[in-house]
């Protein structure tokens, strides 16, 4: 894996999903703590600068993946890098076929608690011998932390998935990754169990091979058109920075 990259106000490393997922064996096999995995999208890029933990989160990652188009194409025209993307829904359930093969032990932590359960039900469908040695949904009480975190580390889990959005999840890890014991691997989810319970669509397969993900989500939740109104900012910004770069002479066309 090359070295990091830095996207205006955040950064990805330039890993491929086969990259990533032997990064994850890795931390389990070897690793002494948790490693952490974000997911890096134009949305991070300017809620990162004005969140001190957040910032502090995402610079301390073990793993931040492309999963938006816009840091790709970021990356391309900044760093002149041929990143592809790692959908980070797309990551978890390879992290959950590896699981599966190599008998590690998964928990489910956020979301609603049908959710949540649901997801479970789904996770086993497609993967019988995975074992989901524990869930708990994301709707408890901060007071409810220490239980959560003990519930944690008697399921022996060697990968958490945290699915509480930004910048919830990242918090959360901050403040409890110390105190988990048997944890090897922790990824920011966000959604991903509500697409796998199947109360949120994902797109169909064309629109996310075309890289047109954002657009179906759009049309599909008009709701969302105040989050992807930071898209056009994020293109204007990235074009400014090139522009910089080709002033000083260190960019190409």
């Amino acid at each position: 894996m090359k070295g990091r990259l830095a996207i205006l106000e955040t950064w990805v490393d330039p890993v491929t999903m086969g990259q990533a997922v032997a990064k994850v064996e890795e931390f389990v096999e070897w690793g002494e703590r948790p490693h952490v995995i974000f997911a890096v999208n134009p949305e991070k890029n300017f809620s990162v600068p004005g969140n001190p933990a957040l910032h502090e989160a995402f610079r301390s990652a073990d793993l931040l993946i492309p999963d938006g188009i816009g840091v790709v194409l970021a990356a391309r025209l900044l760093h002149r890098a041929r990143l592809s993307r790692v959908p980070g829904v797309e990551l978890m359930e390879e992290i959950c076929r590896l699981s599966e093969a190599r008998g590690y032990g998964i928990f489910l932590y956020g979301a609603l608690e049908e959710v949540n359960a649901r997801a479970a039900e789904v996770l086993r469908e497609r993967y019988p011998s995975l074992r989901i040695a524990g869930r708990v949904n994301g709707y408890l009480p901060n007071e409810e932390m220490p239980r959560v975190v003990e519930t944690i580390n008697a399921s022996g889990a060697q990968v958490l998935f945290l699915a509480m959005g930004s910048p919830r999840q990242e918090q959360w890890f901050a403040a409890y990754r110390d105190r988990l014991t048997t944890v090897r691997v922790v990824q920011g989810i966000g959604g991903t169990l509500d697409v796998l319970a199947g109360t949120v669509r994902r797109a169909p397969a064309a629109w996310c091979r075309y890289s047109a993900e954002w657009l179906y989500r759009l049309l599909s939740e008009p709701g969302r058109i105040g989050r992807q109104r930071v898209l056009p900012l994020f293109a204007a910004q990235v074009f400014v920075a090139k522009l910089r770069l080709l002033a000083h002479g260190r960019g190409a066309l």
